[in-house]
């Protein structure tokens, strides 16, 4: 295992609100618009986490007209995704007694 690539991978999925666009991501593509109005984010800032999961290589892109649709392109990533919405029941009392939003 390379520790190093597996800290920033998990520092880049760390993050609550890349964390709630990978988990809106993981089930189908998403256009940029329907990802910030669904996540009641400013598109400013969906946009910058967007392009930063982009180059790290946990999503791609494809242009559907004039929008951008952004989908999972990490096997890894969805395992991890997966493990954590299997694991809530831990996770949500952990992240609650920490004063952390639940998954």
């Amino acid at each position: 295992m390379d520790f190093e690539n597996a800290a920033e991978l998990l520092k880049i999925m760390g993050h609550p609100t890349r964390l709630r666009i990978l988990m809106y991501l993981k089930s189908e593509n998403k256009c940029v618009k329907n990802i910030w109005e669904s996540l009641a984010l400013p598109q400013a800032n969906v946009s910058q986490h967007l392009i930063l999961m982009k180059n790290k290589g946990i999503l791609d892109s494809e242009r559907k007209g004039s929008q951008i649709c952004y989908f999972l392109n990490n096997e890894h990533v969805l395992s991890i995704l997966n493990f954590l919405e299997a694991s809530k029941d831990v996770v949500n009392p952990i992240a609650k007694k920490n004063g952390l939003h639940r998954l």
